[in-house]
């Protein structure tokens, strides 16, 4: 067993440990009160010019007229994630008298009430209102640069930024630029883009608070993980029980091999439902049919709630914590079973998400023996794909010509096809494509997709 006193394991082979029966396990919860606590220390730092202040102070200046703050009492905290982390961040400007607003499209708003913010489901009526701006989500393709250009352009002119969390997510160049016009009136940062970060232009800027990656930085926090990844790696090897582990669910080891081609393909069907999901999730029903549906299915739900919740929440998701992380964000998990499977395979698992804006499901099973991941259906639409790679998909109203639009299309920006599959409710319905392509495609060749006619959507699930 591998034991890591933090969160972090970019330090850990994973893949090579998962290969060699190695179980990592991590600590992702004993350092989250300090860094709610340097958050909170930052946005002060920054609103009063604390640094600018002291090296003019220790410089042998008096100049108090020169540092003139502002209070964040009775201002409006502007927050995106409220995870494990953004949580406590909230606990404690609430205390400061903030009024909190919330965007985070996986709360939902039975557990923002229960926090009492309010909760902003579209940026752009977001950006206006706030005067602190802090950020808690991990780095996706989501959330970098979620804070950017435009996103400056229509906040008040005076907010103050905190990032504690990631760098990346705030687009340096342009908080720079905020910064130096005034729109900005301070930033207060722990973490950038490149680390260690040793010089950098924002550095040059008087309203401007920087630390080196001090979030987990405190006696307690170290003891807090220490001890509790120290107790976690003795319970294991004393009493055999898996706590916060990383690559293995919490099953024996006869079980594991049964086990082990289902884990495969829950861990398919969840990476691809958490990169197709991108509003707040309401309810997550898993199906199992079939042969599957006699296993112990715990841990092959625990996997598929990993993989799919990974992609949009905090780092600190595994298959141990999942169905807690779920729960406490309000989202309701729903497990059923058929002994018999309704398609003709043997086994079947089906994956269905329901957010705010509507449901989707996705059904797969196992080929070759009961080893290699198929998808085989998509919203009740039949289709078969392989589930590896960089895969397209493309939803459009079944129309002549449409194939070949979008294969061109790929062809001219150098995307070479590997699998082309099919599949439609019925002539003239909703019909989806899953393209297996050889490389990543760009955001801007997406954007050219949607445009042709009767395509309804496009997204690129990257495994």
């Amino acid at each position: 067993v591998i034991g890591r006193a933090g969160i972090g394991v970019d330090n850990v082979d994973i893949p090579v440990a998962s290969k060699q029966g190695v179980i990592v396990m991590n600590a992702p919860f004993g350092n989250s009160v300090t860094t709610a606590e340097h958050t909170v220390a930052l946005a002060l730092a920054a609103s009063r010019h604390i640094a600018s202040a002291t090296a003019s102070t220790k410089a042998g200046k008096w100049e108090k007229n020169r540092f003139m703050g502002r209070e964040l009492g009775g201002k409006t905290l502007g927050i995106i994630g409220t995870g494990n982390i953004g949580s406590l961040v909230v606990e404690r400007f609430q205390g400061l008298k903030m009024k909190v607003i919330a965007y985070d499209p996986f709360l939902s708003r039975q557990r923002a009430e229960d926090m009492g913010v309010e909760l902003i489901d579209d940026l752009d009526q977001f950006w206006p209102r706030i005067d602190l701006l802090t950020v808690h989500t991990p780095l996706t393709r989501q959330t970098q640069h979620i804070v950017n250009a435009d996103a400056f352009a229509k906040m008040k002119k005076g907010v103050i930024i905190v990032n504690c969390a990631r760098g990346g997510i705030i687009e340096e160049q342009a908080l720079y630029e905020a910064l130096t016009s005034g729109k900005v009136f301070a930033a207060a940062l722990d973490v950038f883009e490149k680390e260690p970060a040793t010089s950098h232009p924002l550095f040059e800027l008087e309203n401007v608070v920087c630390t080196p990656h001090l979030g987990a930085s405190t006696v307690e926090a170290q003891e807090n993980v220490a001890i509790q990844i120290a107790e976690q790696i003795a319970d294991y090897l004393l009493n055999g029980t898996v706590q916060n582990a990383l690559n293995i669910p919490a099953v024996s080891e006869g079980e594991l091999s049964i086990l082990r081609p289902f884990l495969n393909l829950a861990d398919k069907l969840g990476t691809m439902m958490g990169q197709l999901t991108d509003r707040g999730i309401e309810r997550i029903e898993v199906t199992y049919e079939g042969e599957v549906s006699q296993l112990n299915r715990k841990p092959i739900t625990n996997v598929l709630l990993n993989s799919l919740l990974t992609p949009i929440l905090e780092t600190g998701v595994n298959i141990v914590n999942a169905p807690l992380i779920a729960e406490e964000r309000g989202i309701e998990v729903v497990e059923a079973i058929n002994k018999r499977c309704r398609t003709g395979f043997t086994s079947m698992i089906t994956v269905g998400v329901a957010t705010s804006t509507g449901e989707r499901c996705i059904s797969g099973t196992l080929f070759n023996n009961g080893q290699q991941p198929r998808i085989v259906s998509m919203n009740h639409v039949p289709i078969e794909a392989t589930p590896e790679g960089n895969l397209l998909l493309v939803a459009n109203q079944d129309s002549p010509g449409l194939i070949g639009r979008v294969g061109t299309i790929l062809g001219n920006h150098e995307i070479n096809i590997a699998n082309f599959h099919l599949g439609r409710a019925s002539a003239g319905g909703r019909a989806i494509a899953f393209i297996n392509v050889d490389q990543d495609v760009p955001e801007a060749v997406m954007q050219v997709l949607r445009e042709v006619p009767n395509v309804l959507e496009v997204k690129l699930v990257r495994y």
